[in-house]
């Protein structure tokens, strides 16, 4: 999120975490924004390395099936 793009309230909000830190609004959210990618990127390599989903099992179809309305 730019800091262009704020709200008045928002930028204020961001300034104070920004002071907090010890840092200008313009550092803190660039910063933040390259946490935000990191973290995007983390989370995207680990549903990657989990693989497809599994097939439900027996039971659970089994199950599935008895709660369909008939």
């Amino acid at each position: 999120m730019d800091a262009k793009k704020l709200t008045d309230g928002q930028r204020s909000y961001e300034a104070k975490r920004a002071a907090k830190a010890g840092m200008s609004l313009d550092a803190w959210m660039r910063d933040k924004e390259k946490r935000a990618k990191a973290e995007a990127a983390e989370s995207a390599k680990v549903t990657a390395a989990e693989g497809p989903a599994k097939k439900p099992g027996f039971f659970t179809r089994l199950m599935e099936r008895a709660n369909k309305p008939i």
